[in-house]
């Protein structure tokens, strides 16, 4: 086995049990709620309350991690309490409940994958690995579970997706353990991390594009599944139509440097807001299968595209010493503070107009449009990506 492939498969491994607990949750997870009795503003209120709480947490969290050094552990730290707030579903019905505990679990679980981004950006520059063919093992994964909990719910109760999320969070606090230990210790009186990124406009501007982008997912992410099951389509096919999204995202990741190289990271955004606008507003008009799977091929630049842009602009841009400090602002301020607006304006919209509510989401891709021109053309100016 070469030193890479060594290199490579503990984080392939970390990839594929994180997103096989999102496979089985991102989908599915407002089926789960709405089994325990929360109505569509309650869905969207329990998922927006959920993230802004994660706005807080993972900077925090990227910014212990960057000056103890001790990624791995905060990582499997994490992987267990939300193994045990999972459990604690078991206890609960109805929205106080389920929000208490929804509170505990979201947090801790999403405040896993920052950390481990940063970890295994730090291994591609190091050993010269590509990210994109790392990452495509969790979107595999990530096919694999919404396939497979899409045909469980076929013939078993909502029970089944808390029961699948267990099980691969378990497994994911196993492949903590198999990642590399932390390449060295920061400072720990080193001058405040998130107001020196903060102090630079064009990693402001980047975050916002980056945000809207994330954004836009909401009405997709909270209640694609709901929006299409009320108008007759199964849960198995449902789970296809998400899994062709990801095969789109796979194609990306697996050609993701050669299309970076002729793109570079500002680039990926931009075809991620193009995409956006003529996803959103396909999925806005239209419940027909055929015209659904067409619109999920641009998963690809949607998720694909933000996603690939906003790691090599964030590697390229942050101080060594603040990667992980930088990955956990990106992930409190895109799927933390714009994702939990948007998830509640998302319930609102979708209890007023249904699918309709689409139509939000390629408007914010619009403007992330907009905002990653004027990046563009920042960048250009600037002559590269690195702050000062």
């Amino acid at each position: 086995m070469t030193s890479a492939l060594r290199t490579a498969l503990p984080f392939a491994s970390f990839y594929g049990a994180f997103f096989l607990a999102l496979g089985i949750y991102l989908p599915f997870w407002p089926m789960f709620l709405e089994d325990r009795g929360l109505a569509g503003a309650e869905i969207g209120l329990v998922l927006a309350l959920g993230t802004w709480v994660k706005t807080a947490v993972n900077p925090v969290i990227g910014q212990i991690a960057d000056r103890t050094g001790r990624r791995r552990w905060t990582m499997g730290a994490l992987a267990l309490f939300a193994l045990l707030a999972a459990a604690a579903f078991q206890l609960v019905h109805g929205f106080w409940g389920v929000l208490a505990i929804h509170l505990l679990l979201f947090p801790s679980f999403h405040s896993i994958i920052p950390l481990g981004e940063s970890q295994a950006m730090a291994a591609v520059r190091a050993h010269s690995l590509d990210y994109g063919r790392l990452r495509l093992w969790g979107s595999i994964t990530f096919i694999l579970a919404v396939l497979g909990i899409g045909e469980v719910l076929s013939s078993h109760s909502p029970d089944s997706i808390l029961w699948g999320i267990m099980a691969a969070l378990a497994l994911l606090w196993l492949t903590t353990l198999l990642l590399p230990r932390a390449e060295r210790r920061t400072e720990r009186h080193a001058p405040a991390p998130l107001t020196a990124l903060l102090a630079h406009r064009r990693f402001v501007l980047f975050l916002a594009t980056g945000a809207l982008l994330q954004a836009s997912h909401a009405v997709y992410y909270a209640f694609s599944a709901v929006h299409w099951k009320s108008v007759g389509i199964s849960p198995a096919t449902v789970g296809w139509l998400w899994s062709e999204g990801v095969v789109a995202e796979i194609l990306l990741f697996a050609a993701g440097g050669a299309v970076l190289a002729r793109t570079g990271p500002v680039g990926l955004l931009l075809l991620a807001a193009a995409g956006g606008l003529l996803r959103w507003s396909t999925l806005a008009v239209t419940t027909d299968i055929g015209v659904l799977a067409a619109a999920q091929v641009l998963h690809g630049l949607t998720f694909g595209a933000a996603h690939l842009g906003a790691m090599h602009f964030i590697a390229r841009t942050a101080p060594s010493g603040l990667q992980s400090t930088a990955q956990g602002l990106y992930s409190a301020v895109s799927g933390g503070i714009a994702m939990g607006l948007a998830m509640l304006a998302a319930g609102a919209l979708y209890d007023s107009v249904g699918g309709l509510a689409f139509y939000a989401m390629a408007a914010m891709s619009a403007v992330a449009g907009v905002l990653a021109l004027v990046l563009w053309r920042a960048e250009r100016q600037a002559g590269g990506y690195a702050v000062p």
